[in-house]
């Protein structure tokens, strides 16, 4: 987060634990046209991948009516802007040494700050976190960035695990039943599908 998204995080994240939530991050993005201001809040404790335990549209407006008055009083903003709340999403974002914790082993997509060994973007596996250090696997080698040096980073969706995407067997073919086709597409007579799936499945 930037200095600016940080001091709104440390304003607004009390009046979010007043209302049973957690205030997971802030994105401030300024544009010449009026700033966007995006707060990501979640449900202290909730089972990232359980269904029904995020947070709802309630508590969305909830939030945005008692952080848009504390705004107009406080006024860290000058000039438009637009605020938006949102919920974490399959994709969330990463603010935290804690975040990135609570996701050891996902697979993150990461920009740097200041680049390192040459990059300044990466997508590996959260191996560790030890205090201000986060550690990935980047093409089978560890790579540890400082916390302080990550401007955004975001979990990358197993899509196969929450049911979007084809599971593949270890010859990269489709291993769901009825599905055992070659991995590239070969499917080119335009006859009628009777083979695809029904919404029933």
């Amino acid at each position: 987060m930037t200095d600016k998204s940080t001091d709104i995080a440390q304003l607004l994240s009390p009046t979010v634990e007043s209302l049973g939530l957690e205030l997971l991050g802030v994105e401030y993005l300024p544009a010449p046209g009026g700033a966007t201001l995006r707060l990501y809040i979640d449900r202290p404790g909730a089972d990232a991948s359980a269904e029904g335990q995020g947070v709802g549209i309630e508590d969305c407006e909830a939030v945005s009516r008692e952080v848009s008055a504390q705004l107009d009083v406080e006024d860290p903003i000058s000039g438009n802007y637009t605020l938006e709340v949102s919920s974490p999403g399959v994709d969330r974002l990463l603010f935290t040494p804690a975040h990135f914790e609570r996701f050891l082993g996902e697979q993150a997509k990461v920009v740097l700050k200041l680049p390192q060994d040459g990059r300044r973007r990466l997508t590996g596996r959260i191996t560790a976190v030890e205090g201000e250090a986060i550690t990935f696997e980047v093409d089978g080698q560890p790579f540890a960035v400082p916390a302080g040096n990550i401007d955004k980073a975001r979990l990358v969706p197993d899509w196969v695990a929450l049911g979007y995407g084809p599971a593949k067997d270890a010859s990269g073919r489709d291993a769901r039943p009825g599905k055992r086709g070659p991995a590239s597409k070969s499917n080119t007579n335009n006859k009628p599908a009777a083979s695809k799936p029904s919404s029933a499945e």
